[in-house]
Formats: structure tokens, C-alpha cells, sequence
């Protein structure tokens, strides 16, 4: 009987002691759950590795001094059934995050986007040398021509001049710059189509390629927004009266390499596929990536009757239906009233 109430007396105690590890870790582990995680300088962006299991992850996060205590972050996850579903990539931590925020965080691929802009006006080859020195894309461009790059993308064989869509483009780690200029040109062929649908009728164009060729030189034109509409309807009552384009933007453009900042008399008479003084109807490509301002602008341009545009030295441009009153604007802005 002595015996029996000793074992009974020593379970109990067992039992108590039980009782109190268990109710101190319970303890332990409700302090941890509502207690923020430990974040130098307010924000922490941390990496979970492609095939990291959550061990691994619960470890990387105690060493560098995020989580206090990697078990009671792997006992969460196994309670709230997200053991398994960590998703790999960058997640930028905030202060103030606590363990199942952090982990609810790591389990949405909710990861950290880095922006690259394209600028309206550049062209093919300038936005390329951008997504290219990008720091964070894989870098797979190296080595392409403009024909290598189209054809890895999906389009071998198609001019990419004018096909990126200038814009503010986000991106994780580790995308590649080749997937980014793939999604550039689809955009572009995305707003393009877009906006085709909704044109103006009676436009001299036959497909949207025309319209993009045109827009890009609007772009090249005018940096006002509120002007681009206005050019484009000189260029297309241009085109409908079967007029040459006149745009010193082309010839620059054609000149390539050769052009020194200094447009010279003899280069709008020297004959190229791009000089649009010298030949008729629009040049045989965009020359650079028009914005969908431009491109709305050329679709719905502004009626009128001026067929002539002269800039007026403050970035603006005096419009004029004769070549009369376009040669008197010219002395007056460009040559000093001569």
C-alpha cells in the first residue's frame, strides 16, 4: 500500500510538473505569437530560397536575429497548417510584424517588386541598354542583336522598333531582362490593339502597325501633352492630301550613328529610307517607343486646317494652314523675324 501511494503520489507530482512546463510553454508561446519580431532600421527584406523547406527557414530567421525562438514559429505553422506552403522570393518585413503576420507573409508570394522604368521617345535599342543594366534582372541579354532578342521572345523576323511599351514595370528577384522586354512588347501590342479598336474613321492608315510608325513621330515631336493631337492632325491631313511627312525627327533618325546633334540643310536632301522630305507616306518603321498619348493622338487626331508646325522656342509649336503663314513663322521664331 506504502508503495502504491508512493507511485501515486510521484505521478501526481509528475502530472503538476506536466501541468506547469505545459502551461508555461503555452505561456511562452502566446507571448511569442502577439510579440512583433525583432526588424533593424523599421524594414528587413528577407529571402525565402527556391526548395527552402520551413527548418531551414525558421533558422535563417532566428540567425539573423528576426525570430526569437525558431521552434514556437515551426509549432505556428504546423497549427495553422502552413508548414508547406512557404513560397520562394523576397519579402520586405516591417517593423511591427508579428510571427504569424511574418508567417502569413512568407506563405502569399506577396514578394518584393523593384521598378524599371522605359521612357516615351527612346528608341529599341536605348530601352534594351536599360532593362539590360538593370542590377536585379538575371541578366540574358548579353550578346543578342535586336533579331536574336524578337526571335527569343516569340516574333522572329518583326522590326522591334517602336514594339516596347513605354512604362513603369515591376518585377521580383530573379526574373529574367529577356521575360521583361517580352512583356514590354506585349503591352504594347495590348494598348495598341486597344486603342485601334476605337479609332477615329476616315484615318489614312490600313493596320495598327501604320498608326504606330506615325505615333512615334509625334512622340519625337512634342513633349506637350496637350499639343500631340494637334501634330497628328497636321500629319494625317498630310497623308490624306498625299503631302510628304516634312519631320526632321526621321531624318535624324535615318542618319543613325552619323547625326552629331546638328541637323544640316544637306541632311534633309540627302536620300534615305527614313528621310521623309524626300520620300512620300510614312517611313518604313517607328522610330522610337511611343507612349499611349501619342498613339491616342494619332488615332483621334484634332481637326483643322494647318498643315505646317514650326517651334516657337518655349517648347511649343505655332501651327499654320498655308505655306504663306508657315514662312512667316519661321522668320519670326526661328530667324529672328528675318
Amino acid at each position: 500500500m506504502k508503495n502504491l501511494k508512493a507511485i501515486l503520489g510521484a505521478l501526481v507530482t509528475l502530472l503538476l510538473i506536466a501541468a506547469v512546463v505545459a502551461g508555461s510553454l503555452w505561456v511562452h508561446y502566446q507571448t511569442f505569437i502577439q510579440t512583433p519580431v525583432a526588424v533593424p532600421e523599421d524594414r528587413l527584406v528577407f529571402e525565402v530560397q527556391r526548395g527552402a523547406g520551413l527548418r531551414v527557414v525558421a533558422r535563417q530567421l532566428a540567425d539573423v536575429g528576426v525570430l526569437s525562438d525558431p521552434y514556437a514559429f515551426l509549432a505556428l505553422a504546423y497549427q495553422t497548417d502552413r508548414a508547406g506552403r512557404l513560397k520562394a522570393g523576397e519579402y520586405e518585413i516591417h517593423s511591427g510584424t508579428t510571427p504569424p503576420q511574418l508567417l502569413d507573409l512568407i506563405s502569399s508570394g506577396h514578394v518584393v517588386q523593384y521598378p524599371l522604368t522605359l521612357v516615351e521617345g527612346r528608341t529599341f535599342r536605348q530601352a534594351v541598354a536599360t532593362i539590360a543594366a538593370d542590377p536585379v534582372l538575371v541578366a540574358d541579354l548579353a550578346g543578342l542583336s535586336d533579331e536574336d532578342i524578337v526571335a527569343r521572345i516569340g516574333h522572329p523576323g518583326v522590326n522591334p522598333e517602336g514594339r516596347l511599351f513605354p512604362d513603369t514595370y515591376l518585377f521580383p528577384r530573379g526574373m529574367g531582362a529577356l521575360d521583361l522586354v517580352k512583356r514590354a512588347y506585349g503591352r504594347m501590342e495590348a494598348v495598341l490593339a486597344e486603342e485601334w479598336d476605337r479609332r477615329d474613321t476616315g484615318l489614312p492608315f490600313k493596320d495598327p502597325y501604320e498608326a504606330l510608325i506615325l505615333a512615334s513621330i509625334v512622340e519625337k515631336e512634342t513633349g506637350l501633352a496637350a499639343e500631340r493631337p494637334e501634330i497628328a492632325g497636321v500629319f494625317v491631313r498630310r497623308m490624306l492630301k498625299g503631302m510628304k511627312l516634312q519631320t526632321d525627327p526621321t531624318v535624324i533618325y535615318g542618319l543613325g550613328a552619323a547625326f552629331d546633334g546638328n541637323l544640316r540643310r544637306i541632311d534633309l536632301t540627302t536620300d534615305t529610307p527614313y528621310n521623309t522630305y524626300t520620300r512620300g507616306g510614312l517611313p518604313p518603321t517607328p522610330i522610337a517607343l511611343p507612349g499611349r498619348e501619342a498613339i491616342h493622338a494619332v488615332l483621334h487626331p484634332a481637326g483643322g486646317d494647318s498643315l505646317y508646325f514650326v517651334a516657337k522656342g518655349d517648347g511649343g509649336h505655332a501651327f499654320s494652314a498655308t505655306l504663306e503663314e508657315h514662312n512667316r513663322a519661321v522668320r519670326h521664331y526661328q530667324l529672328g523675324g528675318q
